[in-house]
């Protein structure tokens, strides 16, 4: 296929960039807790590993200047392969978790720099009706790698961990098989990304200028309207949603006897990292039709409402310890769906508010509120989980839903906004 044709490099770029990410932030929990991590630390040093993608747009005029951006996805994406083959040979010795924690971090720096590399390169590598075409082709394949990265990858480490009774053993040729991945594609884009005129180096003697630019910026993004308000909706809104996803995975692991489910990492591969993921997509595509055809101020409170009370799931399956494969799976396809379809408001908020002069930077801004947002409660919730238990935490989150409440009836918005007649 000519690397002319965008399917020959589209839809495997977006699926790479989805893995690392995944891996990071999702994976590993598992892992940790596999191999015998407590709660408090996993979700502290998990949740630190948001950082890179917080810190992102400080750094992005870097990635324009000190290099062209193919260069810096292959690069990227050939560090990531290194990376996590080096976890792989790191995890069956007695201080991995610092060894393979530093590896993380590495990893993390790298996929948030291929995201500012993949989406300016997408920009220049199409014209704009080819960019509005596959959009929707990227965002599947983004997709793709979030149920083969917290499904296919999770249900292939716990076959190997029944198979071969060794659990560092099956993490290692899990992460191994990602590696392989990562290599793959770092060479194979090196062939198939086309390479566009405009993508060369900034001009370093026009550094001074970047900077400049890039305060004007920022600090017209703190001058805009309402900005108060926008915070505190950014940081707050997923307020129960930070804590929850940290401790999902170690509840459905950990045994009965300590508050939990017992599933096996096999069973959380297809229930939470298959069945979940396409509840989260299939609400995040009947929210986007929704607000499409009503605008956001109107969907704004089924949203909310939306993301908030299926929280509840977990506190029915905390008290209840149901052993139902079914009754388990369809609590977490529930939460996961509300969640897919409330997460739209959010996402379109961030839109909503980025829009004008610099909307592309401003939108940046925004998102990294939205990964600190997830990072601060992370920190805590292992902590917090251990310190009261699992039913008392779930009833926990379902307290802090009230901020989700009350940060939402601080919005004005448009009501035409997010229409088709806007």
């Amino acid at each position: 296929m000519s690397k002319n044709n965008p399917f020959a490099w589209i839809p495997t770029l977006y699926f790479t960039e989805g893995l690392p990410y995944f891996a990071v932030t999702a994976i590993s929990v598992i892992m940790y807790k596999r191999l015998g991590v407590d709660n408090t630390a996993i979700a502290l040093y998990t949740s630190w590993l948001y950082l890179p993608w917080v810190i992102k747009p400080f750094w992005s005029p870097f990635v324009d200047m000190l290099s062209t951006r193919r260069g810096w996805i292959i690069t990227t994406q050939l560090i990531m392969g290194a990376a996590l083959g080096s976890i792989a040979f790191l995890i069956p010795v007695s201080n991995f978790f610092q060894w393979t924690l530093c590896l993380f971090w590495l990893i993390a720096f790298s996929s948030a720099t291929h995201d500012i590399a993949a989406d300016g390169f997408y920009m220049l590598g199409l014209d704009e009706q080819n960019q509005s075409l596959f959009s929707g082709i990227r965002s599947i394949f983004y997709r793709i790698a979030t149920i083969f990265g917290q499904g296919v990858l999770i249900y292939i480490a716990g076959r190997l961990e029944d198979l071969t009774g060794n659990i560092p053993l099956a993490w290692g040729i899990t992460f191994g098989l990602l590696a392989v991945i990562l290599f793959i594609m770092g060479f194979y884009h090196s062939y198939s990304l086309p390479t566009p005129d405009k993508d060369i180096p900034r001009n370093i003697s026009n550094t001074k200028e970047v900077f400049n630019n890039f305060g004007k910026i920022v600090s017209s993004y703190f001058k805009k309207p309402g900005i108060v308000v926008a915070l505190l909706f950014m940081l707050l809104f997923r307020l129960p949603e930070a804590q929850l996803v940290k401790m999902i995975n170690p509840f459905l692991l950990d045994g009965r006897d300590i508050g939990g489910l017992a599933l096996t990492t096999e069973q959380i591969g297809i229930i939470y990292g298959t069945i979940g993921v396409i509840g989260l997509i299939i609400g995040g595509i009947v929210g986007g039709i929704c607000v499409s055809l009503k605008g956001l101020k109107y969907w704004l409170w089924p949203m909310v409402m939306a993301i908030s009370l299926p929280d509840l799931v977990y506190v029915y399956l905390s008290y209840a310890q149901p052993d139902n494969l079914i009754i388990i799976s369809s609590c977490i396809f529930v939460e996961q769906l509300g969640y897919g379809f409330g997460f739209t408001a959010y996402m379109l908020y961030l839109i909503y508010f980025s829009r004008g002069e610099y909307a592309t930077a401003h939108y940046a801004i925004s998102t990294a509120f939205m990964a600190l947002g997830m990072m601060l409660p992370g920190m805590v919730s292992g902590y917090i989980q251990e310190a009261i238990g699992y039913k008392y935490f779930f009833v926990w989150v379902m307290i802090c839903c009230l901020a989700t409440f009350a940060v939402s009836a601080l919005l004005k918005i448009d009501p035409k906004f997010g229409t088709k007649k806007q």
